[in-house]
């Protein structure tokens, strides 16, 4: 059975301030709260998922915010760059958007010609927005200061910065079955599915210094599969091969595995169902405080202990 990856599933990332955070991601960027609930593993850590209308695969950023966090560094091991795509004809939108923001831009293009901006958030996560053509999602067009026509669509792909690309280009080919795409100035391109926007992997090499993981930085990519069964058989496969897997573990709104890639960075396989709308309803996704069933018998304390935030 093949068990090829069928693009990103999310993004997960540190942050400090969860107001800040909050803030940058539904009234900078424009993008839907569609969860609030905590760090499974951390109950006192907010966790919150932002994407479009229904938090779909591949349109989901989260973070986990932690006041008093020390701020990470950019370097090898780590996922250095997190792109959404927007339509091509919106950067201009953007740019003007931005720049009433303050929010510094540098404007560029990507390994296969798209143009782009980037920036940071509040916390100097690195960020771009790529303007590509042909992307039929359709974001979350309930801000607004964002017409529905300028939305972000979803992500795009990430970076990851490594040492040497070669050891990590082997397991996302020979293990993750996805294709090189193409290569310049020691970056490699590759590319699960048709290689659409959110089914891209870039990988730069040659960095000397380790990065920091801490606020700021992100903490793990995910690829889609589609269902249990499938991350069942690629578990298997990861585990023959001799990569160390973690067990599946429920993460309320998807199953998933860990591992980690020769280089450091730590990758998830997440599956696309049940999704989030499983405890609340799509009008009211990210109003509320969920917990999952193992974790509502302390939710009193869990509150008490989490940082107001404001939606």
């Amino acid at each position: 059975m093949s068990v090829n990856p069928h693009g990103i599933h999310h993004v997960t990332a540190i942050a400090r301030d969860p107001q800040q955070n909050v803030d940058f991601y539904t009234k900078v960027l424009g993008l839907r709260l569609v969860k609030q609930t905590v760090n499974f593993d951390a109950p006192h850590i907010w966790h919150l998922y932002y994407g479009d209308e229904k938090g779909s695969p591949a349109s989901i950023l989260t973070f986990f915010p932690w006041p008093g966090v020390s701020k990470g560094r950019e370097g090898a091991g780590l996922t250095t760059a997190t792109a959404f795509s927007v339509p091509e004809a919106s950067l201009g939108f953007w740019s003007n958007h931005l720049a009433k923001l303050d929010i510094e831009l540098i404007s560029g293009q990507t390994s296969n010609g798209e143009p782009s901006l980037e920036l940071r958030d509040f916390d100097g996560m690195r960020l771009q927005l790529v303007g590509t053509s042909g992307d039929e999602r359709s974001g979350w067009d309930g801000v607004g200061n964002i017409a529905a026509e300028h939305a972000v669509k979803g992500l795009h792909s990430v970076e990851l910065t490594e040492t040497h690309i070669d050891p990590t280009a082997q397991m996302l080919e020979g293990m993750l079955g996805m294709s090189f795409s193409g290569e310049t100035s020691g970056r490699s391109s590759f590319a699960m599915a048709k290689g659409e926007s959110g089914a891209q992997v870039e990988v730069v090499g040659g960095a000397g210094d380790r990065g920091l993981q801490a606020g700021g930085t992100v903490h793990h990519v995910a690829f889609r599969a589609p269902d249990l069964q499938t991350m069942d058989f690629w578990r298997l496969e990861l585990l023959e091969k001799g990569v160390p897997v973690t067990q599946v573990m429920d993460r309320q709104y998807f199953k998933s595995i860990y591992f980690r890639e020769p280089g450091g960075v730590l990758f998830e396989i997440a599956t696309d169902d049940p999704g989030f709308d499983i405890d609340e309803p799509l009008l009211e996704l990210g109003r509320k405080l969920k917990l999952p069933p193992w974790l509502e018998p302390s939710r009193e304390q869990i509150q008490a202990a989490l940082p107001a935030i404001r939606v």
